[in-house]
């Protein structure tokens, strides 16, 4: 147990039905705990597929990560177990059983460099790999998914040559895997058939926008399906914004990735409220009679942003230097004749402070200064 993270561990014995799920909820406030269910939007709810199916007892654990310094967490261990009965699942819940994490210890400049901060109030914060890859090579893309929002705040991924050059592809949207279903519908509903938001809302206009683009991820047929996962995608307006500036700017990023060793390294994301903006009104998609959409309402993001990444590196591969630029959008519709993504362009800095998020945290803090203050799309794009 330290600092940025925590093993929890817990069982169970003498289930006499099915076992759904089982795992670990826990939360910085004891009291939510008294009754997980009711609270369960407020608590962080980890999962343990291993003890799924027909077995009596079984070992619990689940691996925390972006914990605070030096602060106390409790949690409890649980089952959703089927009960002949009622014939209906229940969860059972154990004891309430709490941690302290140690001394803080911060960021290397030996990590990835793509990642934003990650400061322990996140959802669910994941990595994703490719297919035959171990776990620190190959890496897909990082995301903080909002169960409130049913969308990651954030997604960060590196992007070079090898990445977009491939005949991967796939067009089907998927559940996350590692972010459950239950007990709370956590994920936006998706069909086999059809998971438009014409189909599930009854509205043409927003489109399942993908944060990690599936065409910068053609190399890998996993990575691929990857940028399909629900908890990827997010509500945006098709023809004038999707499929026009935000395309374009996408387009542009791969343009500059020529050769393995141009490496970008992106983070972006939607933003529902400016840091601060508390009251910015949300707009909805709602679900038509009949279609059971889930969520019922989906929030509509009112902007969203990117930022990008570049760096040169010494002979030993020290980072020596380093380039950023960031671009900000309101979420509408764009005349493509008289509006280019160059247009919005703004420092690092300035996203930082809307979304309130601690971007490419792992770039030395001497060589952020300089690059997260840069505004200049020319400038960066030459770097």
């Amino acid at each position: 147990m330290g600092s940025g993270g925590a093993t929890l561990l817990g069982s169970f014995s003498g289930a006499t039905g099915e076992i759904a799920e089982a795992g670990i909820v826990w939360s910085d406030n004891s009291s939510l705990l008294d009754d997980p269910l009711t609270n369960s939007l407020s608590l962080n709810w980890e999962y343990d597929d291993s003890c799924i199916g027909d077995v009596e007892s079984g070992d619990i654990s689940a691996e925390l990560t972006g914990l605070d310094a030096s602060a106390t967490y409790y949690y409890r261990a649980f089952v959703s177990e089927y009960n002949e009965q009622t014939s209906s699942y229940e969860y059972r819940f154990g004891d309430l059983e709490d941690f302290t994490t140690t001394a803080a210890v911060g960021y290397t400049a030996a990590g990835w460099l793509e990642l934003p901060a990650v400061s322990g109030s996140e959802d669910f914060v994941g990595k994703f790999y490719g297919s035959g890859s171990t776990a620190g090579t190959n890496r897909n893309y990082s995301y903080y998914y909002n169960y409130t929002y049913y969308a990651s705040l954030w997604v960060a991924y590196p992007l070079c040559s090898t990445h977009k050059t491939g005949s991967a592809s796939t067009t089907t949207w998927r559940y996350n895997p590692n972010v459950s279903t239950t007990p709370t519908n956590r994920q936006v509903k998706v069909r086999s058939s059809d998971g438009s938001y014409t189909s599930m809302y009854g509205n043409s206009t927003y489109s399942r926008g993908h944060q990690c683009p599936n065409a910068s991820r053609k190399c890998d047929d996993d990575m691929n399906k990857q940028t399909y996962y629900v908890t990827n995608q997010t509500p945006q307006r098709q023809t004038n914004f999707n499929a026009s500036i935000w395309g374009a700017l996408e387009g542009a990023v791969r343009d500059l990735t020529s050769s393995p060793s141009d490496t970008v390294y992106v983070a972006t994301g939607p933003v529902y409220r400016k840091a601060g903006g508390s009251e910015e009104t949300i707009n909805y998609l709602t679900g038509a009679a009949g279609k059971g959409a889930n969520p019922s309402s989906l929030p509509i993001p009112n902007y969203y942003w990117k930022a990008l990444l570049k760096v040169k590196r010494n002979g030993s591969g020290e980072v020596t230097s380093a380039s950023a630029i960031g671009f900000w959008f309101e979420h509408r519709d764009y005349n493509s004749v008289t509006e280019s993504y160059d247009q919005f362009a703004v420092s690092v800095d300035q996203i930082e402070a809307w979304t309130g998020f601690d971007l490419f945290a792992n770039l030395p803090s001497a060589l952020q200064t300089t690059a997260e203050a840069n505004t200049s799309w020319s400038s960066f794009s030459s770097f």
